[in-house]
């Protein structure tokens, strides 16, 4: 038995049976029996319909999903009903894709050997999917590596992470519900780490779908089976540079949210700002400001901006950074006081040294670091110095600022006067480097779930 609790205040929500290496291969062997059935692959227009039902079946329990989001991830509630919104549009976005969703005609007749001939392409599925997703957005990630699964026709098995389970036991349950038989999307929550990496690594497994941690998600990905693809999806620091040209009547609210959103348990949150000299210490005393009005309590509370961490363990290693970065000479600005086993107060640290662990690591807590900087190029040469990069952000007016920083900076999205968190589910989100492999965005996702297959016919 696995047991749920609140990730606010560790009270018990449920218990749940776990699955053991006996009902992994249970649920294996009927994913490969489906797949293999190519007489019983559902039709697309089929693929489509079940996919709208589940949208439906999503909106009318939009509420209680988000406040399931809220108890078991501590995300607050406001932002638990905005993830609740985007895996509801998701799900559609996986559908509406499928209408565009087609091979393409191969050019023949192009040398004398290709004349006579008519080639075109069709794209397939890929085969048996194991996802492996993460507790920070637990409903909205289990839908980004589901719903264009079943867009494509592709079998699923999922496993949530251990602390926010039942987001996606509930979605997979509606999945059901909506008419996809079960073979085709199942549920995995392991009693072990030991089974997921089973999981991750079974001969039958075409492609591995995992959000987490780098270390984790790496280790998998040298440990597949010859043939099965992957993508991963990790995290980094992500920098911000604001230019002394930045109109901070306006920056100040997106840095704010896009380092304390979700408790900075995001793989984009704001963690490293670079602010030009010149107005340094006006940033910091409008930052400063701003995060002492964040409202920290319990994460159902409709007035809550900021929850807590995800386990005590997380707390404890953030409060350590924390004070690690202060001993090195940093300055404890404002916040990181304790406020309860997995609550902390946001934090805000100016000059930390460049091998703290704050400048260095993925905090994924409610900090962040201002840095001085004296040119453009010094503050885009250290928000590019870390092996790892994802999202990056540039405040500025001046277009010339803007333009030459989302040119240099190292990063798979550059945001220009909007934070590093910024994500829409349509768009390509790619960590670079040690951040990730492949591309995600339901799209993207789907095309990495199919196959193309070309077919030639000669003429006379």
């Amino acid at each position: 038995m696995l047991e749920v609790v609140q990730a606010f205040d560790r009270v018990p929500i449920t218990a749940i049976n776990t699955d053991d290496a006996a009902e992994l291969e249970r649920k294996l062997v009927a994913a490969e029996r489906v797949f293999r059935d190519r007489d019983g692959w559902l039709k697309p227009h089929q693929r489509i319909a079940v996919l709208r039902r589940l949208a439906t079946l999503m909106e009318d329990r939009r509420d209680h999903l988000a406040l399931q989001i809220a108890r078991e991830g501590g995300k607050p509630l406001p932002d638990a009903i905005v993830e609740t919104t985007r895996a509801i549009d998701g799900v559609h976005n996986a559908a509406d894709e499928l209408r565009n969703f087609a091979g393409r005609e191969i050019p023949m007749g192009l040398s004398v050997a290709s004349e006579h001939r008519w080639a075109f392409s069709t794209r397939e599925p890929i085969g048996i999917v194991a996802a492996i997703s993460a507790f920070n957005h637990p409903l909205n990630l289990i839908v980004h590596q589901v719903a264009p699964a079943i867009a494509v026709g592709c079998p699923v098995v999922v496993k949530p992470a251990a602390t926010t389970p039942l987001s996606c036991l509930e979605f997979v349950a509606l999945v059901h519900e909506a008419g996809l038989p079960e073979p085709w999307c199942q549920s995995f929550v392991p009693e072990g780490n030991d089974l997921a990496e089973r999981l991750a690594t079974d001969g039958r497994v075409a492609f591995l779908s995992f959000i987490g941690s780098a270390r984790v998600g790496w280790s998998l990905r040298a440990k597949l089976a010859p043939g099965t693809r992957a993508a991963l999806e990790h995290g980094g620091a992500a920098p911000a540079i604001v230019d002394r040209s930045a109109d901070l009547a306006t920056a100040i609210e997106p840095i704010v949210k896009g380092g304390y959103y979700h408790a900075g348990q995001v793989c984009v949150s704001t963690q490293r700002i670079f602010v030009h000299e010149d107005i340094a210490n006006e940033f910091a005393e409008k930052l400063i400001a701003r995060v002492e009005t964040l409202r920290t309590a319990d994460p159902v509370l409709n007035e809550t901006e900021v929850g807590p961490l995800i386990l005590p363990r997380e707390a404890d290693r953030v409060a350590a950074w924390v004070e690690e970065a202060v001993t090195g000479g940093a300055t404890l600005a404002t916040g990181g006081r304790r406020l309860s086993e997995t609550t902390l107060q946001p934090a805000v640290l100016l000059n930390p040294t460049a091998d703290a662990k704050i400048s260095t690591h993925e905090i994924f807590g409610p900090v962040v670091a201002v840095y001085r900087y004296q040119n453009l190029d010094e503050a885009i040469a250290r928000a590019n110095a870390l092996p790892t990069a994802f999202q990056a952000s540039i405040f500025a007016q001046d277009i010339k600022v803007a333009m030459r920083a989302a040119d240099r900076l190292d990063a798979s999205a550059v945001m220009i006067n909007d934070p590093t968190a910024f994500r829409t589910d349509w768009m390509p989100f790619a960590g670079r480097r040690e951040s990730g492999y492949g591309t995600g965005g339901i799209p993207y996702t789907m095309r990495d779930l199919a196959q193309e297959k070309m077919i030639l016919m000669r003429r006379g």
